[in-house]
């Protein structure tokens, strides 16, 4: 059963949330449901120890050059779907 919440963020953090989103072919709620899923998933004891962190933290210095996956919306689709069974 899914719940609603609000959650209040920077303004163009939502608006890269989106676009990143669309570009994977998932809806930004899912998106955040699979972060949220990754995070509580009982294998991170603190924050730092999310493998995001780190590389968030190099993205947002400037050392880290991103590259996109070239797989298709649907594979990624079938790939989101499938990690939550």
């Amino acid at each position: 059963m899914d719940a609603k919440i609000t959650l209040s963020f920077d303004e163009q953090v939502i608006l890269d949330a989106k676009e990143y989103a669309n570009a994977n072919g998932i809806s930004l709620s899912r998106l955040t449901e699979f972060l949220f899923r990754k995070i509580v998933s009982g294998q991170f004891k603190e924050l730092e120890d999310f493998p995001v962190s780190d590389w968030v933290t190099m993205l947002s210095e400037g050392e880290v050059e991103y590259t996109k996956s070239k797989k298709s919306k649907v594979d990624l689709k079938k790939d989101f779907y499938e990690s939550k069974r």
